[in-house]
Formats: structure tokens, C-alpha cells, sequence
């Protein structure tokens, strides 16, 4: 008892300093990266040496962020003598941000680990510029999370958004991965601008700049909706929401691939908790259509994302219109949650935001688990188009098991995680008819069907993945000398599986940890019905659900046929080939391809694409197919402005005469200009 009151006492005291524990790691980051530049050159001392102990602190992040929320501790706060001299920095630590920073870490670890083993020299950037970006892209994200004021929020949003780019860059003297990298640095500027004018917004006229000011701010209905507006569009840019989304599939594919996972699986993230702290804490007016817009764009981004995942014929490409695809579920169920708190429906409210938030759990688990597989397959192949794979389950057969549970975990099947948060999701569609809104009940149950569709497409996307990566026969003859992942590499994809499976079979964790965020944010939870076997989110008699046991029953059945089988059988084992439909040449070249495995999407949804074919003629001694695919949102949107800048900026430009007599005209009509407006 004396033992168990001491380890209590421990806790406790680590709960209370928790923020400032985070705060020294998120400095031990820093110096993690500026240790690097000891041995600027040497691979093995930055990846072997330094990435290892900065997975020592992202395991210690989510220790902390853990303990957190476990005991439900009250919000902490801190005020730095960094800043400006009327604004210093300020920190707060509660529940919203203890969970994000537990996203964090856990993904983090396993990513880091990865990166330790993944990193080679004479690739990209010096190891040592390599690691000073790395880690401190996790500690402005950490920051971003922390911060309880405008400024130091979007010093730490820029620093994270320039550390990205050059991570993105990392392989800069290629000029597509250049050119890849330029979208995404000008989407983050415009978003970080978005977001800057809502903070403008959301002081209310007393120019004060710090959370708790804002909070206490009154706002009009119409101030309100600019602000969140203006948030939607800054924070979306940088999720990758559509149809903001137009970066996302260009940075993903350029990135290293512990990079992209840390994009995909984290920063997206970060642009969620934005949206959650300003549409929930910072916000008190929320208005029923706001969460129309939401739930809209998100649907609409889901099955975007689905569609385009599908026709893809490159790996990374694939993962990242995935990884807009489930950005959509999530902001689906931030819209739900809107809509039902602004109809005073606080339990089915907070229901739609636990499905939100575990599924922005789930997405960094699985999909990092996914972009790292792709590296592993890049090093071990030196491809990542999928039409020159195949057949590597049985020369990466760690690389594949793994890879199987974050496809079976994206697809949504049970008893993996990502089950849990569509589950959940789709229990709160079915709670919309006690909106009182005629006009919404009628349109709501599209939205169920369009969930539907979203998940169906997500299952047929990763059996593509899956299916055309490790299964069949090696498409190309250099597979054969393809090599598992080393140890490092194991080790953390197999964190990241160990993840997915126990949220899955023990879902009760992730929807205990998001019910202190509801309890914060909404003054409701939804885990009382939740036992060790099963959770019951409202109420068990109309909707539970048991990963534990669905576990135990699959494993039982499986046993059982296995058993049987060698009763039956007397373990005898007969390999023959396999079924040739009548044609006993069978070659790799008659395997379903990324191309065939797309063609009824392209025709099905062949709105949302601009097509360009190449199509053989009877004549052609050689015949050749192509097929160029283009997001019509590109040509249609983008491509507009850029003409249009850039006619503006070949106007202006006529100023630029070259002589310095016409510049200093110009200062002084200037100065005359600012004279005449202030007096």
C-alpha cells in the first residue's frame, strides 16, 4: 500500500509541473538539433546517436501528455520573459492540448525510431542540417500545441512551416522536388495570413493578443463568423481540405518518407487542433450552419481524396489523397458536433467530437505506419511506382505483416483502430434526426450515404495498395534483390502496429482520453457506458461495441479450423499451381495493375478528372498506352490566379526602371502620401 501511495504521490507531482517538464523537452529538441553540427558529415552519430535520444523525449511528451489527462488535472499556465516587451510568451496547457501533444509523441516515437535507421548518407541534405530541421519541426509543432497567445502561436506555426519546407526540400537539387516544395510554402503562407486576420478578428477591439483576452471577448454574430471563417481557411489550407488541398499530394511524394509521415500523421493535426481551440474555447457563438459548411466540405474532401487515392499509379502519391480523405472525416465530425451543440444537443455533441478526435489519433498511427512502409519499399526497390512492384511479401515479409495492419486499420475494419472512429462517426449520423431543423433532417442521411461511400472507396484504395505492392509475382526482375527492413526500421513500424491493434481491441483508452476534451470544451462526456469489454457511447441497449471479444472470437475460429484441419488432414501440405483459367503461360505482365485496378473509378467518377489519353493504333508494331490524370480544381482555380499574378506582376514591374533618380521620386511621393494621411 505504502508503494502504491507512493507511485500515486509521483503522479500527482508530475500532472502538476507537466508543462513545464514539456517545456524542458521541447528545449531538449532544440538541443538535439544544434548538437548535430559537432559532426556535421557523420551519419552515424546523427541518426544512430541523436534521433534515439529524441525518441527518449517523445516517449517522454506522451508519457506526460498521458498522465495528463488520466488525472484530469486543471489547466496550467506560464508566461515567458521571451516575446515583446508588452507581449511575452504565453503557455497553457489543458486538455485539448495535452491530447494533441499525446498524438504527438506516440507518433513521434515510432516515426523517430524509423528515422534512426531509415537515414543514409550522401542522400538530401547534410545529416546535420537533416536533424536540425527534423527536430525542430517537432518542437514548433509542440509549441503551436502549447501556445496560449497570438504572437508566440504564429512564431511557432511559421517555424514550423518553414522547418517543413526545407524537410520537404531535403533533396534539392532535383529540380521536381523543388518544384514540389513551392506550392506548399506559398499555401502556408496564405493560410498563415487567414489565420493571423482571425486573430485580429477575435480581440475584439481591446488589442489584446493573448488567449484568455479573447476568450473573454464579445463578439457579434457577424464578427464570429468571420473569425471562424478566416480560421477555416487558414487552418484548412494547412490540413488539406478541399479545395485547399492542391500542395498536399505534390509535398507528400517529395518528402523523405519519415517526413511524410510526420506531415501526414502530426502536422495535419496541428491544423485541426487549431480549428478545435478557436471554434470551441476561443469562439462562444456557434452558429447551426457553421457545422453544414463543415460537415459539406469535409464529405466532400472524403470522397475527393477517395476517388483520387484510387487512380494513382505512385505509392506516396496514393497515401497522401488518402491522407485528405480521412482529413475530411475529421472535419466531418467537428461539423457534426457544431450542429448538434448549436441545437443544444451537448451528449450527441460530444459524441461527434470523441469521433473526431480518435480518429485524428488513428490517422497519425496508421498512416505514419503506412509512409514509413513506403520508405522501406523505396530503399529496398529504388521505385515507388506501383506498376514495377509486386511480390515483395515474400522478400519483406516484416515490412508486409506490419504494412498489413495499417491497411487493414485504414480500411476500417474491425478489431483495428480505425473501426472505432468510423464507427463512432457513423453513431452520430444516426443521432441527426433529433435536430430540430426539417430542412437539415432531409439532407443529413446523405451524409450518412456519402460516409458509406467514403469508407467503401478507403477499403478499395488500400486493397490496391496492398494488393499491388506485396501480393502476385515481382513485375520487375530486379525485385529479387529487394531486402527487409532493418531493426531500427522494424522497430518502429512495429510501435506504430502496436497502436493501431490496441486502440482497436481496447477502444475504451482513446474514448476516455477524448472525453476529458469533451468534458473541457463541451461540459459532456461519453464514456460512462464503457466498461474493460465494451464501450456504449449512449446509452448499450442501442449501440455497443467489443474490440477485446471480436478479437478473441477471430482468434478462436481461427484456432479451431487450424486444429481441425490437422486432425482432418493428418498435417499433410500440397502445394500446386494455381488456377490459370485455361492458359498455362501465365506471365507478371497478366497481373491486375495500379492502372487496371483504377480504370471503373476513372469511369465512374470521371467528372472529377481532366483526361488525357494516348491510345494505340491496329497498326503499331509497339503499341503503347498513356493516360495523364489532372485535378480539374487546379486548372480551374490555380492556375487563374497564377496567370493573374504574374500579369500583375509583369505590370508593376514597369517601375522597376533601373534609374535611381525615379526611386527616390518614388520615396518622396511616398513620404508626401504618409504625410497628407496622418496630419
Amino acid at each position: 500500500m505504502k508503494f502504491l501511495q507512493t507511485i500515486s504521490e509521483e503522479t500527482a507531482s508530475l500532472a502538476a509541473n507537466s508543462l513545464r517538464l514539456m517545456l524542458m523537452l521541447v528545449a531538449i529538441w532544440m538541443i538535439l538539433g544544434l548538437l548535430g553540427w559537432f559532426r556535421p558529415h557523420s551519419i552515424r552519430y546523427v541518426a544512430r546517436v541523436l534521433f534515439p535520444i529524441g525518441v527518449l523525449v517523445c516517449f517522454g511528451m506522451a508519457f506526460l501528455a498521458g498522465i495528463f489527462l488520466a488525472t484530469g488535472q486543471a489547466p496550467e499556465v506560464l508566461v515567458l520573459p521571451l516575446g515583446l516587451p508588452d507581449l511575452p510568451f504565453h503557455l497553457r496547457l489543458d486538455a485539448l492540448s495535452s491530447f494533441f501533444l499525446l498524438l504527438l509523441g506516440l507518433a513521434a516515437v515510432g516515426i523517430s525510431t524509423f528515422a534512426a535507421g531509415y537515414f543514409r548518407s550522401g542522400e538530401g541534405s547534410a545529416p546535420a542540417l537533416l536533424g536540425l530541421q527534423y527536430h525542430v519541426f517537432l518542437a514548433a509543432m509542440a509549441m503551436v500545441i502549447l501556445a496560449d497567445d497570438a504572437y508566440l502561436f504564429m512564431v511557432a506555426w511559421e517555424t514550423m512551416a518553414l522547418s517543413s519546407y526545407f524537410l520537404v526540400t531535403s533533396h534539392h537539387r532535383i529540380p521536381e522536388i523543388r518544384m514540389a516544395g513551392f506550392p506548399y510554402l506559398v499555401m502556408a503562407h496564405v493560410g498563415a495570413i487567414c489565420i493571423l486576420l482571425c486573430f485580429g478578428v477575435l480581440q475584439g477591439g481591446s488589442w489584446q493578443f493573448t488567449f484568455d483576452a479573447m476568450r473573454g471577448a464579445s463578439l457579434t454574430p457577424f464578427l464570429a463568423t468571420t473569425a471562424f471563417l478566416l480560421a477555416l481557411v487558414g487552418f484548412g489550407a494547412k490540413a488539406g481540405l478541399v479545395p485547399m488541398h492542391v500542395w498536399l499530394p505534390e509535398a507528400h511524394p517529395a518528402a523523405p518518407s519519415p517526413v511524410s509521415a510526420m506531415m501526414s500523421g502530426i502536422m495535419l493535426k496541428t491544423a485541426i487542433y487549431g480549428i478545435l481551440r478557436i471554434s470551441f474555447d476561443l469562439l462562444h457563438v456557434r452558429l447551426w450552419w457553421w457545422g453544414v459548411l463543415m460537415i459539406v466540405l469535409g464529405l466532400f474532401s472524403g470522397i475527393f481524396g477517395a476517388i483520387f487515392a484510387a487512380v494513382q499509379t505512385d505509392m506516396k502519391r496514393l497515401l497522401a489523397y488518402s491522407s485528405i480523405e480521412n482529413v475530411g472525416l475529421i472535419v466531418t465530425g467537428i461539423g457534426l458536433s457544431i450542429l448538434f451543440e448549436s441545437c443544444n444537443l451537448h451528449l450527441f455533441a460530444a459524441l461527434a467530437l470523441s469521433a473526431a478526435l480518435i480518429h485524428a489519433l488513428n490517422h497519425s498511427l496508421f498512416k505514419s505506419l503506412l509512409f514509413l512502409v513506403t520508405g522501406s519499399v523505396l530503399h529496398a526497390t529504388k521505385t515507388r511506382n506501383l506498376g514495377k512492384l509486386g511480390g515483395l511479401i515474400r522478400r519483406m515479409p516484416w515490412v508486409a505483416a506490419l504494412a498489413l495492419v495499417g491497411t487493414l486499420s485504414i480500411a476500417g475494419l474491425p478489431p483495428f483502430n480505425g473501426f472505432v472512429s468510423e464507427w463512432l462517426l457513423l453513431q452520430s449520423f444516426l443521432f441527426t434526426p433529433q435536430i430540430p431543423h426539417s430542412f437539415i433532417n432531409m439532407l443529413i442521411p446523405l451524409g450518412a450515404a456519402a460516409l458509406a461511400l467514403i469508407a467503401a472507396l478507403a477499403a478499395y484504395v488500400m486493397v490496391k495498395f496492398y494488393g499491388v505492392i506485396f501480393l502476385g509475382q515481382p513485375r520487375e526482375a530486379s525485385l529479387v534483390n529487394a531486402h527487409d527492413a532493418n531493426w531500427l526500421e522494424r522497430l518502429g513500424l512495429g510501435w506504430l502496429a502496436l497502436g493501431c491493434i490496441l486502440i482497436g481491441v481496447l477502444p475504451q483508452l482513446a474514448l476516455g482520453a477524448a472525453a476529458r476534451v469533451t468534458q473541457n470544451l463541451l461540459k459532456q462526456a461519453v464514456a460512462s457506458g464503457s466498461t474493460v469489454w465494451w464501450i456504449a457511447p449512449i446509452a448499450p441497449e442501442q449501440a455497443s461495441y467489443s474490440g477485446l471479444i471480436l478479437l478473441c472470437g477471430i482468434v478462436g475460429v481461427v484456432g479451431v479450423t487450424f486444429v481441425l484441419v490437422r486432425l482432418l488432414a493428418h498435417g499433410r501440405v500440397r502445394r500446386t499451381p494455381a488456377w490459370d483459367c485455361g492458359y498455362p503461360w501465365q506471365t507478371p505482365r497478366m497481373q491486375d495493375t495500379a492502372e487496371g485496378f483504377g480504370q471503373p473509378i476513372r469511369h465512374m467518377f470521371g467528372i472529377f478528372f481532366r483526361m488525357e489519353r494516348d491510345m494505340p493504333a491496329p497498326t503499331d508494331s509497339v503499341p503503347r498506352y498513356r493516360i495523364y490524370l489532372e485535378d480539374r480544381l487546379w486548372r480551374g482555380i490555380y492556375l487563374p490566379i497564377a496567370r493573374g499574378v504574374q500579369g500583375l506582376a509583369d505590370a508593376v514591374s514597369i517601375l522597376q526602371g533601373g534609374r535611381l533618380s525615379i526611386y527616390l521620386l518614388y520615396s518622396f511621393m511616398t513620404l508626401l502620401a504618409l504625410l497628407v494621411f496622418v496630419l
